[in-house]
């Protein structure tokens, strides 16, 4: 019982004084206490302390005034803000689990909690994953340079595209970007480092005002340093920066959720053109792999992709979770210019097949710009859920150039205009964690459309889907200074074309092998998709015109069968990550995939040093079959089928350590350690080398204050 005080008496359930009060949970009340006497000053009740306070008047005994004033300022700090959460020890307990990561496809399935920190270091090494689309690529060889997915993947992205995706890679997708909730500021950043003068830097900071908004900016910067045709080894080829703002709010009765954000960016690329053999490398490949010493095609082209978007989700609950209203507006536009100055550098003209309209200087421009609007409901039980949509689209490009009039831009095409209606919708039915069926769709009026059912039982699923799609703005027309179509003069040259269509059948299989308190570890998945797809449109050559592409269609239909097999393993500190994909009539006529692709993993994994540092070490390794790969045009931004270059298969090992010490995670990697073994190099794309062997070293550093 606490002592009596001479105000009221103090009552055991709450521990209430005329001046403090102190919940039933603090420390044991103190037995010296003069008693309370009333005053006409308003009583002070702040935030519970970890010591127990005296219980007394407001009024400080002379002398000790200066005890008050430090007393109130730590007193109160709680209540001012939310940067301090302490245990008993008073020790800081924010962390990963108090940061919580909020995305807009959780917050359109009704599940805006959001989930922690993701801080693992699996793959935190490997290049495809520093940026924004961690799928296999086929690249120029260096990093940041244009790349296009290496497997096949059928489309559902309807209606107006532009079709410049070279550098998609390197660009945020608004729809994907993290939001958070977080008790305390929330920063880091990621550094990475290549021993051949590739670089990456992200940092962000974000913070929480109370938990009805959130706001945060991020700052990106990578580039990278030739490795072709070059003496100096600081000679810059690629350069990017972008900024990242964003913002969350949610009422307090979580009825309205709202998610924005402004993203702006700028790539440029020094384009080369591949190596320029010499007469003295003969007939075979294995000559050029002298990197810096190479020559190489191009010398002053170069490319840049501008980015800018603005996008807004927000929700309102009508009935609980059962139905909401969401509306989504979407404006962006992508901006891009390819150079060449035959001025300064005339041995460029070389490379082209045709010059069309300037031979003094290449300026060719484009610009997209896209606003959408979809409007919606959506909503989730225990056992269904589901959403329908609207979406309008208003499309615009325009295509320029500076060839006539060196001061001045012209439109060398008229500008394209699209304005077109979509309607679309998903259902799902689950029953427990057995069994659960999709079906999901979208049509655009009046000619494109996709469906999609999926059906799961168990650990096995089957999935069918159905697209149709039309080309992309670009490959229906396009005009610059060495590549111009449609051209009623060129053999397969499209005029006007139907849509591609595709019919795939996909059966999975992702099953556990072993016990959950088992010592050994096992789980295998497992699929195998057929393919058919019909008139495909594709970027080919024109006929007795080497590297000179053109739009053009497979008249028929095309049969893909594709397997995919992962397993992984665990036992103790050795864990193993294996997975290989097999494509069955990859080649031929429109289409290029190599027959295996994969990639295996093997480390260790555990404490070290008493438990003070978490550690992975291990060897990764990518392999690929040989292929006569996609060919690549600087001025167009576009991967072309081509027959005259075969590359032999080849496989990249690396060597890696990462270590995680508290909120600060590190790796090192020697890259193709085993360049020599037997080749000395490798040609992802015909004559672009993958980059050599290098050292590289990566940091990531999360504040949480």
């Amino acid at each position: 019982m606490p002592p009596a005080c001479a105000s009221r008496p103090c009552t055991p359930a709450r521990r209430v004084c005329r001046c403090f009060t102190f919940p039933s949970g603090s420390l044991s009340w103190p037995t010296a206490l003069r008693a309370c006497r009333p005053c006409s000053r308003p009583c002070l009740r702040p935030v519970p302390l970890p010591d127990a306070i005296i219980c007394r008047s407001t009024s400080p005994r002379p002398g000790r005034w200066w005890l008050l004033l430090l007393g109130l300022p730590l007193a109160l700090l709680p209540t001012l803000s939310r940067a301090q959460v302490v245990d008993d020890s008073t020790k800081a307990i924010y962390g990963p689990k108090t940061t919580l990561v909020v995305r807009e496809v959780d917050v359109l399935r009704n599940q805006p909690d959001g989930h922690p920190l993701d801080t693992t270091l699996t793959g935190m090494h490997n290049s495809r994953n520093w940026y924004y689309d961690s799928t296999f690529q086929q690249s120029l060889g260096n990093v940041a340079l244009a790349s296009r997915r290496l497997l096949w993947e059928p489309n559902t992205r309807l209606g107006a595209r532009v079709g410049r995706n070279a550098f998609d890679r390197y660009f945020r997708d608004a729809a994907t970007i993290p939001y958070y909730d977080t008790r305390s500021p929330y920063s880091f950043f990621r550094f990475v480092q290549g021993g051949v003068g590739e670089q990456l830097f992200e940092g962000a900071y974000t913070r929480s005002i109370k938990k009805a908004v959130n706001v945060g900016i991020a700052y990106e910067r990578f580039g990278a340093n030739k490795q072709l045709g070059t003496t100096n080894n600081r000679d810059p080829q690629v350069t990017h920066a972008g900024v990242l703002i964003f913002a969350r709010y949610q009422t307090k009765n979580e009825r309205y959720h709202a998610l924005l954000n402004y993203y702006q960016a700028r790539h440029r690329a020094i384009e080369q053109g591949g190596i320029k053999p010499r007469a003295t490398d003969g007939d075979t490949l294995a000559n050029l792999f002298d990197y810096r010493s190479e020559d190489v095609w191009l010398r002053q082209a170069q490319n840049k992709d501008h980015r800018d978007q603005f996008h807004l989700t927000h929700t309102y609950n009508l009935v609980g979770r059962g139905l909401t209203a969401y509306h989504l507006l979407d404006w962006r536009r992508q901006y891009n210019r390819y150079t060449d100055d035959f001025t300064v550098g005339p041995l460029d003209r070389d490379y082209y097949a045709r010059v069309l309209r300037s031979s003094t200087q290449t300026d060719d421009r484009s610009t997209y710009r896209q606003l959408e609007n979809t409007l919606g409901v959506l909503g989730r039980t225990d056992f269904l859920e589901y959403r329908l949509y609207g979406r309008y689209r208003n499309a615009r490009l325009r295509t320029q150039s500076r060839a006539a009039d060196p001061d001045r831009e012209i439109d060398v095409l008229p500008e394209v205009a699209a304005n077109q209606l979509f309607v679309g919708g998903t259902a799902s039915f689950r029953w427990r964690k057995l069994f659960d069926v999709e079906a999901a769709g979208e049509y655009k009026f009046f000619n494109e459309v996709w469906l999609r059912g999926r059906l799961r039982f168990g650990p096995l699923t089957g999935e069918v889907l159905h697209s149709t799609y039309a080309p992309t703005l670009t490959q229906q027309q396009f005009r610059g200074n060495h590549h111009a179509w449609p051209d009623t003069t060129a053999t397969g040259d499209i005029l006007s074309v139907g849509n591609t269509t595709v019919d795939q059948l996909t059966v999975s299989l992702n099953q556990r092998l072993s016990r959950a308190d088992a010592a050994l570890q096992q789980r295998v998945q497992a699929s195998a998709s057929f393919v058919t797809i019909y008139n495909l449109v594709y970027y080919g050559q024109r006929e007795n015109y080497r590297r000179d592409l053109l739009p053009m269609q497979i008249d028929g239909s095309k049969q893909l069968l594709v397997g995919f097999l992962r397993h992984q393993l665990s036992y103790g500190l050795l864990h193993l990550d294996n997975q290989v994909t097999f494509t069955q009539g990859g080649e031929g006529e429109g289409l290029r995939v190599p027959k295996l692709v994969g990639n295996s993993r093997i480390y260790a994994q555990g404490f070290i040093f008493k438990k003070a540092l978490f550690s992975q070490f291990g060897v990764e390794t990518y392999f690929q079959s040989g292929w006569t790969p996609y060919d690549y045009a600087p001025s167009v931004q576009q991967f072309y089928v081509q027959d005259h270059f075969t590359a032999r298969g080849f496989a990249v090992a690396d060597v890696f350590f990462m270590a995680d010490i508290k909120t600060v995670s590190v790796f090192l990697k020697m890259a193709y350690v085993n360049q020599g073994l037997p080749q000395a190099g490798y040609f992802p794309t015909p004559f672009y080398t993958g980059n050599p062997r290098s050292f590289q070293l990566g940091l990531k550093w999360n504040f949480f204050d």
